[in-house]
């Protein structure tokens, strides 16, 4: 075999396999933008900052997650109200919103059992006291 016929086998291999990637790449039909709605969510973002520093000035620990019971403790004082967000980056089909307000101690947790396992994002937005507040926490199922 001489030079011209090994050039000619490696670019048909190399547009062979260049075709195959683009028609995998095609069929794929699960991708998931992180929101549907993201130059709105990114103008709103220093409201989302302001939040987030008024989360850290507080002096104690927001969210917990317990790995025994599978719940999300959400450490906040009564008449608390806002929203959770149960953020499934890998597949945006899962998450789930729930909103809530705290009208007595025992009603702190998020029962997380019945999620998928695996790599979770919870974000909550509350207020108190007339006060807007951000905490995310990482947590895996």
């Amino acid at each position: 075999m001489d030079w011209g016929k090994g050039i000619v086998i490696v670019i048909a291999v190399f547009v062979l396999f260049m075709a195959g990637l683009v028609t995998i790449c095609v069929k794929q039909d699960d991708i998931h933008l992180v929101t549907q709605n993201y130059y709105e969510e990114e103008i709103k973002y220093q409201d989302q900052i302001d939040k987030i520093v008024n989360a850290h000035n507080l002096d104690y620990e927001v969210l917990a997650y317990n790995t025994q019971l599978k719940r999300v403790v959400m450490n906040l004082p009564v008449g608390s109200k806002g929203t959770v967000h149960l953020f499934r980056p890998s597949d945006a089909r899962l998450d789930q919103k729930i909103d809530f307000q705290l009208l007595n101690v025992e009603e702190n947790y998020i029962d997380v059992k019945d999620l998928k396992a695996g790599y979770w994002k919870v974000k909550l937005t509350w207020e108190e006291n007339g006060v807007a507040y951000y905490e995310e926490k990482k947590i895996n199922i």
